[in-house]
């Protein structure tokens, strides 16, 4: 199976952006959070963690900025419940954390999250995590910048990220 979208990942970045998989849209157009209806894009503006609003075509120009991207499965495309288990990689998606070692991983979703740390969504409290593994970049849990998820949506889990990379 081929990859939806591309990693966006080098050495030493401040943040690594994980999402569970590519949205329908996303792998349609070849772009992290593609969907108008996603907050993705403008949240990463207003917290500052960007300098403008970009579109998410742009993706690769966010590297520049220390910002990288990759999901949990890089074959599968879709809402969250439409991921299969299998195409789930968390063991991959830790050997390439350790290689790249970013500041910190922030994951789009309590579904991502929650394939990586091994727990249910309902176990998983949003923000900084506490210290888990050794030698390991610092976890976020974001809230899903989905537009399926608007009814849970709360941006201080994204300025906590963005006030502790600017820490």
């Amino acid at each position: 199976m081929n990859e939806k979208l591309p990693d966006l990942l080098a050495e030493g970045l401040d943040v690594v952006f994980v999402g569970t998989a590519a949205g329908h849209r996303s792998a349609a157009e070849g772009a992290y959070y593609a969907h108008p209806g996603n907050r993705f894009w403008p949240t990463l503006y207003e917290v500052g963690l960007t300098p403008r609003l970009y579109a998410p075509q742009e993706f690769p120009k966010l590297i520049e900025l220390g910002i990288g991207f990759t999901d949990m499965s890089k074959v599968g495309s879709g809402m969250d419940h439409e991921i299969a288990p299998e195409h789930f990689d968390a063991t991959l998606f830790e050997t390439k954390m350790r290689r790249f070692r970013p500041r910190a991983i922030a994951f789009t979703s309590k579904k991502a999250a929650s394939v990586f740390l091994g727990v249910s969504t309902g176990k998983i409290a949003l923000g900084r995590k506490a210290k888990t593994l050794a030698d390991f970049p610092e976890v976020f849990v974001l809230c899903s910048p989905s537009g399926a998820a608007t009814r849970y949506w709360d941006i201080r889990p994204w300025r906590e990220l963005a006030d502790w990379l600017r820490s």
